[in-house]
């Protein structure tokens, strides 16, 4: 085959794993046999499997070498189950940095939510997807070579794939730990708030999840269609699951839910915008909640946690004639900006001088200020 056929667009760094005897010069034949080909080994590490250990490097072949060529070289010093994928910088930073990197990320948009929990045990694991696993996903709970059911303590278990080589008990463990660091994270910064509304009534925020469909489910139906349009400007009722799914684990944001007993009774939610300083904030509470102070407490904690990653503005949209979400901030202490866009007005909630400390609703500044939201 002619070598320019042979490289058109091949990728020049890949990774490649193979099983290797546990026997002393069995990796450096396989790394002389590259030198020979002219490739390039950038990263090694060693993963302890039964039996033997699990080899993988990081290589930059050289023009007219191809995946095969290394999948024969592996073969020809005894090497079992030889896998190649495309690899590029990003692989060549060593396991420990990887993980960190990727507990970063997940944290970098404030509380930890199950997509960024996913998304970052995918980086870990160099896997093709993971998906986050939902109440009735029994069939997907099974691990076993290309799949891996990671257990996740403050959230729904996910499940990684990876088409090019099996998991290994030692990717099992670093997923979990990582999922384990990220679960301590979201409890230090997503506690829950127990506050009390204008009559003495307690109500505690805190992160929602997947555990409290069946709740928010519960809600909608409780609320008036007037409370439904206002939040969604649609006339609906009955949400699909998934849709629920999405509410309570945005992909870039934040839910809070504020509940009463075993009831959800008021949902928050924070979602990133597309530029980094400003987010966008909506608000729904049940019908019989409304006017408590309850609006006011979810606007307060929303507000707090988006000026700790750096936002400068919320962003809320309403119908044209509606002043609750304009109300709520001023009881929240936070300054406003309203203007009309394509058929809803814009609220703007500047956060640059907003309280230090969130209003509560039970203290003098909330009594008596009745908060339709």
């Amino acid at each position: 085959m002619d070598i320019a056929r042979r490289t058109t667009a091949t990728p020049l760094t890949w990774r490649l794993r193979m099983e290797l005897d546990d026997h002393p010069g069995a990796l450096a034949r396989v790394t002389t046999r590259l030198a020979d080909r002219d490739c390039n080994v950038l990263a090694l590490a060693v993963l302890p499997v039964p039996g033997g250990v699990v080899d993988e490097l990081v290589v930059r072949i050289s023009p007219g070498v191809l995946p095969a060529d290394l999948v024969e070289l592996v073969r020809a010093e005894g090497g079992r189950n030889p896998a190649v994928a495309p690899a590029d910088v990003r692989e060549l930073v060593d396991t420990p940095t990887a993980a960190l990197r990727a507990a970063a990320a997940a944290l970098a948009d404030g509380p930890v939510q199950a997509t960024g929990v996913a998304e970052a045990v995918r980086t870990v694991l160099a896997a093709d997807a993971v998906e986050v696993l939902h109440d009735g996903d029994a069939g997907g709970r099974t691990s076993g070579g290309h799949r891996l059911v990671v257990s996740n303590p403050r959230g729904p278990d996910l499940l990684a794939r990876r088409g090019w080589t099996p998991f290994t008990e030692v990717e099992l463990a670093r997923a979990a730990a990582l999922t384990e660091l990220l679960a301590a994270a979201r409890t230090s910064l997503g506690d829950p708030v127990a506050v009390l509304t204008s009559d003495g009534a307690g109500v505690v925020l805190r992160l929602g999840g997947p555990n409290d469909t069946l709740g928010v489910a519960a809600m909608h139906g409780r609320c008036s269609m007037h409370t439904l349009f206002s939040r969604y400007h649609a006339g609906t009722r009955n949400m699909p699951r998934r849709w629920l799914h999405r509410l309570l684990s945005p992909p870039r944001g934040n839910t809070v839910v504020g509940t009463y007993g075993p009831d959800v009774v008021a949902m928050g939610q924070l979602l990133r915008a597309g530029a980094p300083e400003v987010a966008e904030v909506s608000l729904l509470v049940e019908d019989a909640w409304q006017r408590r102070g309850i609006g006011t407490a979810l606007l307060a904690q929303l507000a707090a946690a988006a000026r700790s990653s750096g936002c400068a503005e919320l962003v809320a949209w309403t119908m044209p004639g509606e002043t609750a979400m304009h109300r709520t901030a001023r009881r929240a202490g936070l300054a406003t900006t309203v203007r009309r866009e394509q058929g809803l007005l814009r609220v703007g909630i500047r956060l640059h001088h907003m309280p230090d400390v969130a209003v509560e609703l039970g203290s003098p500044a909330a009594e008596g200020q009745a908060d339709q939201r």
